[in-house]
C-alpha cells in the first residue's frame, strides 16, 4: 500500500515549524524550491570548506576547465554572464582566486580592455582533487530521485523558467 508523502518525509511546514499549513499550493512549491536551494547552499559550504574553496569559486574553476577551449580561458565578462552575477562581483571573485594562486588574468590580445582568465597549475591540481569528490557527493544527494525523476525535475524547472523574465546579460562581448 502506498504511503502518503507526508507520512514518509517531513513536510516543509514541519521543517520550518509553521503553525498552519501553507494554503496556496504554488506558494508551497516555490517555498520548497527556495528552502531546498538554501539547504543545498549550506551543504556546498560544508563540502568545499576543507578545500579552502567556496561553491562559487568551484563553479568558476569548472567553467574554466570545461567551457573554454584548449588553453584559451574565458573572459571575465563571459564568466560573469555564465554565472549570472554582475561584473563587479566577478572582478572581486577573480581577484581573490588570483591571490590564492588558482587563476591568472591576462589582457585579451585582440582587445586589451578585457581580461582572459585561466586556471593555473595549482588551480588545475585542486580541481582534479575536488571534482571527483564533488561528483560523488552530488550523485549521493540526487540518488533519492531515479534517473527518470531527475529528468522530469529538470524539465519542470525549465518550464518554470519560461514564465520568468530572462536574466539580464551585461555587455555584448563574450
Amino acid at each position: 500500500m502506498p504511503v502518503n508523502r507526508r507520512e514518509r518525509e517531513m513536510s516543509l511546514e514541519q521543517e520550518l515549524g509553521l503553525r498552519k499549513p501553507i494554503a496556496l499550493l504554488p506558494h508551497e512549491a516555490l517555498l520548497n524550491i527556495y528552502y531546498t536551494a538554501s539547504c543545498l547552499k549550506k551543504r556546498a559550504d560544508e563540502f568545499f570548506r576543507p578545500f579552502g574553496l567556496t561553491d562559487v569559486q568551484f563553479n568558476v574553476m569548472m567553467l574554466l576547465e570545461h567551457q573554454s577551449g584548449a588553453e584559451e580561458g574565458l573572459s571575465q565578462a563571459k564568466l560573469s554572464d555564465m554565472m549570472l552575477v554582475n561584473r563587479a562581483n566577478t572582478t572581486a571573485l577573480i581577484d581573490r582566486m588570483e591571490k590564492a594562486g588558482l587563476v591568472v588574468r591576462t589582457p585579451d590580445a585582440s582587445d586589451r580592455r578585457y581580461n582572459i582568465v585561466k586556471l593555473t597549475a595549482q588551480g588545475k591540481k585542486l580541481l582534479a582533487e575536488v571534482e571527483p569528490l564533488y561528483a560523488k557527493e552530488v550523485k549521493k544527494i540526487i540518488a533519492v530521485l531515479k534517473e527518470a525523476e531527475q529528468k522530469r525535475f529538470i524539465e519542470a524547472l525549465e518550464r518554470i523558467r519560461t514564465k520568468l523574465p530572462p536574466p539580464v546579460k551585461r555587455g555584448l562581448r563574450q
